[in-house]
């Protein structure tokens, strides 16, 4: 068993006291603040694709992987993340990766972005601010009992509200000062959160001891490491590749203004980030499993239905992503309710290996719909196989539930899984 490294002037962590009287809240703040500007510069491309495609003349498909780069971008970053949290700690590594997303905004802000090819290294860049991610949730997660997982972890991951902000003003700044100048625009939000993250947010305690490579990845010889990310390719995946996808599916589908296109897919992402805590605290309480068993029923038949239905109406299409993206939503949380109490002491690593997971399924969908799209001049098939992809992850859970329950979960103590 790993020993905890432990400093003589840090915070102990409560044990058996309610959540506000547990951990850090100062860090709690940060994490969740730093998560929440990141998201918004991550999916930014999103809003922005329908006003980009149209300057730089881009087809559904090239559309499609522009908005899918920072996706994959920030799913491999999140496995270098998690190494790095558990080697040198959640601050340090937040701190390198604020760094690398203000200098690179602020170089694409003053050089300007000419190119189809210049949008992709745009999308690696942001794809660092993605990567918050595997940083925001352990620098949280370490600093509570397992009682309480389920809250913090939803707390802190309620950062993806931040796609909110990107939706609702990403396009109406552009319309008003250019799209290169958002870039700009996006660093005034970024330095002051940097700057009360330098000062608020502190390391926990209960920091495992750096961990030679070997022992990364035997975390992949978990055959739960792998259900995990399945899981989270799903929910995660589902929410983002719709955070970015949605703005161009409203513009292009019922002939909507970018920026009218942002405002109906802010009130679908913000539904999805409101239910993340939510599904934590459901999970807390009647335990991840069943929480998941139902997230995952209740989308497949929503995703469905969207296949068939969302282009009948403007209003029914706003109906039905706003209830299949709060499903999500709520799957986010249960997920990571789940994760810190099967691999406590990997969780630096297993935030990047799950994460990593939810970044392919968010590049997965972004780029089939903008491929199917151009193939067949619908989305609609790209809709039923991420239905399906639920139905896959939803018998995967079923395989697993009990195993669980009799091994790792039952020597839980406090907590419901």
């Amino acid at each position: 068993m790993a020993t905890l490294a432990m400093t003589s002037d840090a915070p102990t962590i409560p044990v058996g006291k309610s959540f506000w009287q547990s951990g850090h809240r100062p860090t709690l703040i940060a994490a969740f603040l730093y998560f929440d500007i990141a998201f918004m510069c991550w999916v930014m491309l999103g809003p922005l694709a329908p006003i980009i495609s149209k300057d730089l003349g881009l087809d559904p498909a090239q559309k499609g992987f522009m908005v899918a780069v920072p996706t994959l971008a920030g799913a491999v970053i999140r496995l270098i993340n998690g190494f790095m949290v558990d080697r040198i700690g959640p601050k340090v590594t937040g701190i390198i990766n604020q760094v690398v997303v203000i200098g690179g905004l602020l170089a694409a802000w003053k050089f300007g972005v000419h190119s189809y090819e210049a949008t992709l290294a745009v999308g690696v860049v942001l794809g660092f601010a993605g990567a918050s991610f595997a940083v925001s949730l352990p620098l949280a997660s370490r600093w509570y009992p397992p009682e309480h997982q389920g809250k913090a972890m939803g707390i802190a991951g309620m950062g993806n509200s931040g796609t909110v902000f990107a939706a609702l003003f990403a396009a109406l700044l552009a319309k008003a000062y250019g799209w290169t100048n958002v870039f700009g625009l996006a660093l005034i939000p970024l330095v002051a959160v940097f700057a009360f993250y330098l000062v608020a947010a502190k390391d926990s305690p209960e920091q495992p001891e750096p961990k030679p490579m070997a022992a990364y990845a035997a975390v992949l010889k978990e055959a739960d490491a792998w259900w995990f990310m399945l899981f989270y390719f799903v929910t995660f995946g589902g929410f983002v590749g719709l955070s970015g996808s949605l703005p161009t599916f409203f513009a292009d589908t019922f002939k909507v203004t970018p920026v009218v296109a942002g405002y109906c897919t802010a009130a679908a992402v913000f539904m999805g980030s409101l239910l993340r805590p939510v599904g934590g605290a459901l999970a807390d309480r009647m335990g991840g499993i069943k929480t998941l068993t139902a997230v995952y029923i209740v989308a497949a038949i929503l995703l469905t239905v969207i296949a068939f239905a969302a282009t009948s109406g403007l209003a029914l299409a706003i109906a039905l992503f706003v209830a299949v993206m709060g499903t999500l939503g709520i799957g986010n949380g249960a997920v990571f309710q789940l994760v810190p109490q099967r691999f406590r002491k990997e969780i630096g690593v297993m935030t990047g290996l799950v994460g990593f997971g939810g970044g392919l399924g968010g590049f997965y969908l972004a780029s089939s719909l903008g491929a199917i799209k151009k193939a067949t001049g619908s989305a609609s098939i790209g809709f039923l196989i991420f239905a399906a992809l639920a139905v896959v992850a939803l018998v995967g859970l079923t395989a697993v539930k009990a195993k669980w329950r009799t091994t790792w979960g039952a020597a839980l103590q406090g907590a419901r899984i």
